[in-house]
């Protein structure tokens, strides 16, 4: 997943993290969970990743293995150049500020007994920035995510959904990160409003240079939004490519499934129709050879033996199935 690009923001290379399940009175471990098993992935500056797959993939846990707040069992974490991997809490707090999170619920990520104003201003209070100066932010920023400033002292049950996630946003930008971490931002808000809240995600990345890492199930949000995609299943990354790639030329059977369930826009227009048979297997217990190999429509003998590998199918353009080029 190399580009010709040095100006990379996060690089994360053979990430991986095991959760113990502990069984019986002594509380043994009995097996392992292997919630992420071997991610690789890079984002430019300024520029989107989507990480996309059904619940339960492992989605979440990239995301707070990023921000350091899971400790990886293996893998490395590049942040502009900087392998922070094995760096202690000490040496990560400085590089806080700089990569945030906008989390999916809106209502439980604001503290219900701070106002609008007092939220945003939280991370600039601990930074020691003045309070003359924290005001004039807070109130520059509630303008910028389209809330009017005079509303800084409402509390969070005064607001909408979508009014409350505007907050987060605000709250995440408000001590100006190069990274944000978009965790199913909209997955908790009404259809009408998830437009507005991607516009203005898009409006902010193109104002202020900001690199996101944005977390989804839903396909159409991840195409409109990223530039690149990574297409998760049970811990493993399946297809990676452009955005534009993966929606005109995907390739491996999942992808084609997750598409297969997206609204065609144009009655004419088509797509490679596969379906998706039984639930996702318990990452406790994944199967041998390819992970996806107990729901695919096109599985073979060799796919329930052998581990599959990344096979390069174009620039830029990884997929995890050797069918594809059989």
């Amino acid at each position: 997943m190399n580009t010709a690009s040095n100006n990379i923001t996060l690089k994360v290379e053979g990430l991986k993290k095991y959760f113990p399940v502990r069984r019986g009175f002594f509380q043994r471990i009995g097996g392992w969970v292997k919630a992420v098993d071997g991610m690789a992935f890079e984002i430019e500056q300024g520029k989107t990743l989507g990480l996309v797959g059904e619940s339960g993939c492992g989605k979440s846990t990239v995301a707070r293995l990023v921000l350091k707040l899971l400790e990886a069992d293996e893998g490395r974490i590049i942040y502009r150049g900087r392998d922070i991997s094995m760096s202690s809490e000490k040496n990560v707090k400085p590089l806080r500020k700089e990569m945030q999170i906008v989390f999916q619920d809106p209502y439980g990520s604001l503290n219900p007994r701070m106002t609008a104003g007092q939220s945003i201003e939280e991370g600039l209070r601990i930074l020691g920035i003045p309070r003359g100066k924290r005001k004039e932010r807070v109130e520059r920023l509630l303008e910028t995510v389209g809330i009017s400033a005079r509303n800084a002292d409402r509390y969070p049950h005064e607001f909408s959904g979508g009014q409350r996630q505007r907050i987060g946003i605000a709250r995440a930008l408000s001590v100006e990160p190069s990274l944000v971490i978009c965790d199913e931002p909209i997955s908790a808000l009404d259809v009408s409003i998830q437009a507005q809240i991607i516009n203005l995600l898009k409006d902010l990345q193109d104002e202020l240079g900001l690199s996101y890492l944005f977390i989804s199930h839903d396909l159409n949000v991840v195409g409109y939004l990223s530039d690149q995609v990574a297409v998760m299943y049970l811990g493993h990354i399946m297809e990676y490519a452009r955005a534009e790639e993966l929606f005109e030329n995907p390739l491996h059977p999942y992808t084609l499934a997750l598409l297969s369930a997206v609204p065609v826009p144009e009655p004419g227009q088509k797509l490679r129709m596969q379906s998706l048979k039984g639930d996702v297997p318990s990452p406790l217990d994944p199967p041998p050879g390819c992970k996806f190999q107990g729901r695919c429509p096109q599985v073979e003998e060799r796919c329930r033996k052998e581990e599959i590998e990344f096979y390069p199918a174009g620039e830029g353009h990884l997929v995890r199935c050797w069918k594809v080029f059989k």
